[in-house]
């Protein structure tokens, strides 16, 4: 009994260690190669809606809050690295219409919207019309359930 008893508390040492550590590893974008799927997320700002994502290149590549970025020209890049913040997909790229229902989808480079000078991905085109629908309010449902969707 008291074997199991130290096993049960070196396993429950051991997960509360390893707890945090995960905890502080971002968890967002890195679902795949390239955070946007390897779209230049400041050609967001110059498209016209509806428009398909713009491509990057691997010539263009950054990395930022553990994930790579491309994109389509050297001047993008820099854009980028001056305020990522401002470019980076919201909600880690998730679909934004998914985060605001509670939960966590791939977001699409080609389902985007750009309000209020952020960018937001959604999962496909059928989503992004449900989102447009109230984006405000998505938004902040969207707000009051990040980063709490991640589970962790």
């Amino acid at each position: 009994m008291l074997l199991t008893r130290r096993g049960m508390i070196a396993s429950s040492a051991a997960a509360l260690l390893a707890g945090p550590v995960m905890a502080d590893e971002p968890r967002w974008y890195q679902n795949r190669a390239y955070a946007a799927d390897g779209a230049d997320v400041v050609a967001y700002f110059g498209l016209e809606p509806g428009a398909n994502g713009v491509a990057g290149s691997d010539a263009f590549v950054t990395e930022w809050n553990g994930a790579k970025w491309r994109f389509s020209t050297a001047e993008n890049q820099a854009t980028f690295e001056a305020n990522p913040q401002k470019y980076a997909p919201q909600f880690g790229g998730y679909c934004s219409w998914a985060v605001s229902q509670g939960y966590t989808a791939h977001g699409d480079k080609d389902a985007w919207t750009v309000h209020d000078g952020k960018l937001y991905l959604n999962y496909n085109q059928s989503i992004r019309r449900k989102w447009s629908g109230d984006i405000p309010g998505n938004v902040s449902k969207g707000e009051a359930n990040w980063p709490k969707v991640l589970g962790g």
